[in-house]
């Protein structure tokens, strides 16, 4: 599993011109499910990311967590994310998780994150998304599981 973490002001999913998910201040997650992700790797990543430290405190010092700030989250699956860059000048995607077993752990991410007591909202899985937002920092962090 593959998590891009980016601390933001404010992030939107809009498709076809409608936005279906949108946030204030939070988190924007684009994630990546890879072949031999389960439910336990799932579970560790949402753990991690509720209690990782990336928010800054009354002295400026990143210590404080999701939980400690109370923000949202807007989480995008991303499948590119794994992309093979190695040979060629054409990514290769065979380390991505097939649908649908790959919908199926995003949303049960998700649902891990909910079940912290987040507000998350989504993008749709498989769709042509536009993604906007407006970094923090900018403050971007990649979590490998």
């Amino acid at each position: 599993m593959r998590v891009v973490i980016q601390r933001v002001n404010h992030a939107q999913v809009d498709i076809d011109g409608k936005t279906i998910g949108k946030i204030g201040k939070g988190l924007l997650l684009l994630v990546g499910i890879k072949e031999g992700d389960e439910l336990a790797t799932i579970k560790k990543a949402a753990d991690k990311i509720a209690k990782m430290r990336i928010f800054e405190d009354e002295n400026g010092k990143t210590n404080l967590s999701l939980k400690d700030v109370k923000s949202e989250i807007l989480s995008v699956s991303q499948f590119t994310l794994l992309a093979n860059t190695k040979k060629g000048n054409r990514p290769s995607f065979v380390h991505a998780m097939r649908p649908p077993k790959s919908k199926e752990l995003w949303e049960d991410f998700n649902e891990e994150l909910k079940n912290d007591g987040f507000k998350v909202e989504t993008g749709k899985f498989g769709a042509d998304m536009q993604v906007s937002l407006e970094n923090d920092g900018p403050f971007t962090i990649v979590l490998d599981l």
